[in-house]
């Protein structure tokens, strides 16, 4: 069963390059996180997505995937977020 507590929300914005997807979803497979979602899309040489994932299975705790990830972005130039799904449900009520 899966722990709605888990679930964590990444989002990727920036200038659209080579090797964004792959640079993440290999950091992802590498500490045992599932992706659940993923949606991106590319708007005037923009890169955005969104990826719903599950850090169940991952040895690495929230806050330390959290920073490896922003250090991610930093390296291909990209700016990346990772807020738990509840957090990101609350801020992003009508």
């Amino acid at each position: 069963m899966e722990n709605k507590n888990s679930k964590t929300i990444i989002t990727v914005v920036g200038k659209d390059t080579v090797g964004i997807i792959a640079k993440i979803c290999t950091y992802l497979s590498n500490n045992h996180v599932n992706v659940l979602d993923i949606s991106q899309t590319i708007v005037s040489g923009f890169f955005n997505m969104m990826m719903i994932v599950d850090l169940t299975t991952s040895d690495k705790p929230f806050d330390e995937v959290q920073k490896e990830l922003t250090q991610i972005g930093e390296e291909i130039g990209v700016d990346i977020k990772c807020q738990r799904a509840e957090i990101f449900e609350m801020m992003h009520r009508i």
